[in-house]
C-alpha cells in the first residue's frame, strides 16, 4: 500500500495537518491508504526535520563545540576539596607547580568550573539563575505568547528562493505576520518584529525553534542579536525542543494550511507571493472560523498589546565597577582589557565587576554571563542563566 496518485505532496501535508489536530493513527492509515509503518516513518521525520520530511533535501550536520577535558575538570575540582578556602588564582597555581606537563587552564575557566558545582561563594545582593530548560506555557489571553518560525522555503516561479517568516498570536490563532524574505538573515527578521510590535504591541512571550535567526548553537548561550533584543524589551524566550515541531503545534498547523492555499504554485515572484500572503491572512484572520476557538473569528478575540515599542535606554550598572558597550566585534574593551564576549551583544551596555583577585564577572541586565580575567582573551561562561540550553 502507498500514498495515493493523486498527489503525494497533497496527502503527506493533509495527513501531517489532522496528525497535529489529534485525530488517531489507525483510521487515518486506512483513510490514506498507508501502512502503519509508513505513517510513524513520516511522523517521526516530520518531528525531525518539520516540513523539510516533506521533500527530498539534503540536511546540513551539527557542529559541536569543544569543551574542557573530563580529567582537567576533575584535578580542579578534587584541588578545590582539598583547599577548600583556595580560589582559581592559587588552584591555577597548583595546577603549573604539581603538573607541569599539563596545559593550566585560564583562571576564569577554573573559577566558572567552581561555580557550575556550586563551589564559589557570592557576595550579597548577586542575583543567580539557574538553567532549567524552557518551560512551554499554555495561555488563554491575547499577547501572552507570539510564536514565530519560517516556513519551509520554495522556488518562486522566477527560480528566486522565498524565505516566509511567520508570526501568531498563541490564544487567538491570529496572524500577526507573514512576510515573503529573500533570505534569513538576522536584519530581514528585525525589519518584520519591529513592524509588527510598533503594528500591535509586544507580547509577553515568544516560542521559536532553535534555528537562526531565533537561536544559534554556536554562540554564547545560543544567543543571537535578535533574541538578545527581545530579553532588553523585557520578553520572555521560549523554545521548544529540537526535533519536537509538535510543539508549536498550533503554528505548525497554519504552516500547513498556509502552504497548501498560497504556495500551490508559487507565485512567480516575491511581491506577487506577499500578495497571495496578504490574501491568506485576511481570510484566515476574519473569514474562517477555527474549531480551537469554538468556531469565532481570529479578529473576534485579538486585541493589541498594551505594551507599546519605546526607544530603549541605555543600561547602566551603579553596583558594578564598569558599565562597557560591548563593540560591534563583540568585545569588552577599555584601556587595559580586551576580552571577547559575543557579537549577539554588540551594542550593548554590561556591567563588569571584581569577584575576586583579578578574576571579573560580566553581566547584563540581571543575569551573570561569565567571568574573565586580567590574562584572559574571552568570558568563560557559566551554567546558562536564561535557560535556554
Amino acid at each position: 500500500m502507498g500514498w495515493k496518485e493523486c498527489n503525494k505532496m497533497d496527502e503527506k501535508l493533509k495527513f501531517i495537518a489532522r496528525y497535529l489536530e489529534g485525530e488517531k493513527i489507525a483510521p487515518l492509515c486506512k483513510e490514506f491508504g498507508i501502512t502503519r509503518p509508513t505513517a510513524y516513518k513520516l511522523i517521526d521525520r516530520y518531528k525531525m526535520m518539520g516540513q523539510c520530511a516533506l521533500v527530498e533535501q539534503k540536511r546540513t550536520p551539527h557542529r559541536y563545540a569543544n569543551s574542557l577535558p573530563v580529567q582537567i575538570e576533575a584535578m580542579i575540582l578534587d584541588l578545590k576539596r582539598d583547599y577548600p578556602n583556595w580560589g582559581a588564582p592559587k588552584i591555577r597555581e597548583k595546577i603549573i607547580k604539581k603538573y607541569p606537563e599539563v596545559k593550566a587552564p585560564a583562571k576564569s575557566t577554573i573559577h566558572a568550573i567552581l561555580d557550575r558545582h556550586g563551589l564559589v561563594k557570592h557576595r550579597l545582593g548577586r542575583r543567580r539563575f539557574k538553567a532549567t530548560g524552557t518551560p512551554l506555557e499554555h495561555v488563554n489571553e491575547p499577547n501572552q505568547l507570539w510564536c514565530a518560525d519560517y516556513k519551509g522555503e520554495f522556488m518562486l516561479g522566477n527560480r528566486q528562493y522565498c524565505y516566509p517568516l511567520t508570526i501568531t498570536d498563541y490564544a487567538s490563532r491570529y496572524i500577526i505576520a507573514i512576510d515573503a524574505l529573500s533570505s534569513t538573515r538576522e536584519e530581514f527578521a528585525f525589519e518584520v518584529f519591529t513592524r509588527a510590535f510598533k503594528e500591535y504591541g509586544i507580547p509577553d512571550s515568544m516560542r521559536t525553534d532553535n534555528g537562526n535567526p531565533f537561536a544559534n548553537g554556536q554562540t554564547f548561550y545560543n544567543l543571537t542579536k535578535l533574541s538578545v533584543w527581545w530579553i532588553r524589551l523585557g520578553i520572555n524566550l521560549e523554545r521548544i525542543t529540537p526535533g519536537e515541531p509538535q510543539e508549536n503545534g498550533r503554528h505548525e498547523r497554519m504552516h500547513l494550511t498556509l502552504k497548501l492555499e498560497t504556495t500551490r504554485p508559487p507565485r512567480q515572484t516575491l511581491i506577487s507571493q506577499q500578495e497571495a500572503f496578504d490574501n491568506f491572512i485576511n481570510i484566515f484572520n476574519n473569514e474562517r472560523p477555527h474549531e480551537g476557538i469554538k468556531n469565532k473569528y481570529p479578529v473576534e478575540i485579538y486585541k493589541k498589546s498594551d505594551k507599546e515599542l519605546k526607544k530603549l535606554e541605555p543600561l547602566f550598572y551603579p553596583m558594578h565597577d564598569q558599565t562597557i558597550t560591548v563593540t560591534h566585534c563583540g568585545r569588552i574593551c577599555t584601556k587595559k582589557l580586551k576580552v571577547s564576549l559575543s557579537r549577539c551583544f554588540a551594542g550593548q551596555q554590561v556591567g563588569i565587576k571584581e569577584m575576586e583577585d583579578g578574576i571579573w564577572v560580566v553581566s547584563f541586565m540581571d543575569y551573570d554571563l561569565g567571568y574573565f580575567d586580567e590574562k584572559g582573551s574571552r568570558v568563560e561562561p557559566v551554567d546558562d542563566p536564561f535557560g535556554l540550553m
